[in-house]
Formats: C-alpha cells, sequence, structure tokens
C-alpha cells in the first residue's frame, strides 16, 4: 500500500512546486483535482487535452519525482436540479474521463449527486427518513428516474474510454452516503461503481469504518481510500444528536469535526483500518485528505504523514507458516 495525499489543499502553490513539496514530504502518490468542489489548479482538464505535448510533460513532472497519480477527484453533483448546475460538473466528469484516459489513471473519485424531489425542483432533496410516506416516494422517483438511469449511462462512457473504476465517496448530502446505498448502486450499475472509502465521513454517522471495510471488500468494491479523521464531541452528541448544521469553524459547538488522522480517533483504529483493507485485499493507495481548522496544513499533513507511515505494511503477505 502506498501513501498519497489530495493536493488541494496546496491548491496555492503552483503544479511542480506542490510536486517538489509532498514528494519532500514522504508520499509517493498524488490525487488531483479536475474541477467541480476540488477546483482544478493542479490538473485542468481544458489546458491538458488541448495539447499532447501538455500531457507528456505533466506525467514527466509526476514519474521524475517518482510519484504516481493516484486518482482524478471531480466532485460535483451532476444530478442537480439546477441544469446549469448540473451542466458543470456533468462536462467536468466527462472531462476528467478522457484526461483519465491519457493519463493512464485507473480511478476517478466523485460524489453520486443529489436530484430535488420533482422535476421542478431548485435545490436537492437528501432523504433522510422514511415517514412521513412522501418521503419514500422521493426517493423512489429519484433513483429509478435520475440516479440509476445518469450512472448507467455514465459508466458505459467510462468504460468505452477504458475507465472501469469509478470511486464514489459516500458522503450526507448525497444519494449514495453509507455501504448499502453504494452497493445500491452498484447493484444497478454494475461493477464498475465503488468506493472513494473516507471514514470521516462515516465516522459521524455512526458507522464503525472497519465493518465497512469488510461489508464492501467482500464485494471488491473498494477502489481508493481517504485517510481523515473525525472528532466526535460526545458532550454534544448526547444534547443534540450527530445531525448538526452548525458552520465547521464553530468548533466547540458542534457534534463533530474533521481532524488530522489520529486526532479524532485513536491509533488503533488507524491500525485497524490499514489491517482490514489488507485483509479485504486492497493494495492500492491511502490518500491523505486534510481539512482541520486545529493544525495548519504542513503541521497536520507532517503529523498524518508520521503515523500513517508507521502503520502500511510495505511488504508481500508472506505465506503462513505456522499452519
Amino acid at each position: 500500500m502506498k501513501l498519497g495525499v489530495f493536493t488541494v489543499l496546496y491548491q496555492d502553490l503552483p503544479f511542480e512546486q506542490m510536486l517538489d513539496k509532498v514528494a519532500e514530504m514522504g508520499v509517493e502518490a498524488v490525487e488531483l483535482g479536475t474541477g467541480n468542489y476540488p477546483g482544478n489548479k493542479h490538473c485542468d482538464p481544458d489546458q491538458l487535452l488541448e495539447d499532447p505535448a501538455k500531457i507528456k510533460a505533466f506525467k514527466k513532472a509526476v514519474e521524475g519525482r517518482s510519484l504516481t497519480i493516484s486518482a482524478l477527484s471531480c466532485h460535483g453533483n451532476p444530478l442537480h436540479p439546477d441544469k446549469n448546475f448540473a451542466k458543470q460538473s456533468h462536462d467536468t466528469w466527462r472531462k476528467t474521463v478522457l484526461l483519465a484516459e491519457k493519463l493512464e489513471v485507473p480511478v476517478i473519485n466523485v460524489f453520486s449527486g443529489c436530484p430535488g424531489d420533482h422535476p421542478g425542483a431548485k435545490y436537492p432533496n437528501w432523504v433522510t427518513c422514511s415517514w412521513p410516506p412522501e418521503y419514500l416516494e422521493i426517493l423512489k422517483w429519484q433513483w429509478g428516474e435520475v440516479v440509476i438511469p445518469y450512472w448507467r449511462e455514465e459508466a458505459q462512457f467510462a468504460s468505452s474510454h477504458g475507465i472501469h473504476q469509478i470511486a464514489f465517496e459516500m458522503h450526507p448530502g448525497f444519494v449514495v452516503y453509507n455501504p448499502e446505498t453504494l452497493l445500491k448502486l452498484r447493484e444497478h450499475v454494475g461493477a464498475s461503481i465503488g468506493a472513494n472509502f473516507d471514514p470521516s465521513h462515516l465516522l459521524w454517522q455512526g458507522i464503525d469504518p472497519v465493518e465497512a471495510i469488510k461489508k464492501l471488500g467482500r464485494e471488491k468494491a473498494i477502489f481508493h481510500v481517504h485517510a481523515k479523521d473525525t472528532y466526535m464531541d460526545p458532550t454534544n452528541i448526547r444534547v443534540n444528536g450527530v445531525l448538526d448544521t452548525k458552520h465547521y469553524s464553530n468548533i466547540l459547538e458542534r457534534s463533530w469535526v474533521f481532524r488530522t488522522v489520529g486526532y479524532g480517533q485513536n491509533e488503533k483504529m488507524w491500525r485497524d483500518i490499514v489491517s482490514t483493507l489488507r485483509a479485504v485485499g486492497y493494495d492500492y493507495v491511502l490518500s491523505i485528505e486534510h481539512e482541520d481548522m486545529l493544525a495548519s496544513i504542513d503541521e497536520g499533513l507532517a503529523k498524518a504523514i508520521d503515523l500513517l507511515k508507521k502503520l502500511l505494511f510495505r511488504k508481500e503477505l508472506p505465506n503462513m507458516w505456522w499452519a
């Protein structure tokens, strides 16, 4: 397993300067944003696709520093009821597919998106309960009329360009937000649907990341992994539960906040995550995503690298000589 980083944290640095920095810090892979929510500061499909020479130079810059590209990430909402917003997300996704083909990157990280509650809606409607009964009608319409048809077509488009791993980040606010909804989409669309497994979004929902890895791993449905942590505030949770719409900066009042790896959950949990990923056969990249208001970018990333370097297994599995 390799250690990587989602490079949007250094979006203020020029591309090659960013590569120098993360390589010096000890990572082996970079995950690059190509637009939508992550932005495209380091990897603009419009610029790269216009000139094969730019593609060649781009790959050389990465490989020349002994790095690999683990994934291209274009998290957006192509199902948004605002047609302009949806089109922008969709166009960026399609350009990312074309770029991944040219760069020979096997994985694209996305959000599933979330539609509204009817064709004339203005905003997305994330359904979180089954009663009153109209919520189930909304879900039926969303999945049957929007979600499944869209991703069936897009999976075919991706496959036609050699991309067979569409990695959905299970994120509340979108229709795919837990293992059950991910596997539902995979059942209807096919084996090219899998997870960009990010434990931070699962923890606050009450999901055990280790058990989730087992569930998805048995289906060979983990394509990429984020290393991001979440701190759960037990006092605030006891009073208000885990659903929390306060701004992330309101740290002391929130039920949970994102943290640097090891500052939300203990090292034992991260050891168990790494071990369980190995047990289900995942041997790709653990990509650090830094979103911690209590740590600077440099210090937060450095601490995550230091911890995870100790935990990752580097060598091939041995024969079971003792049994």
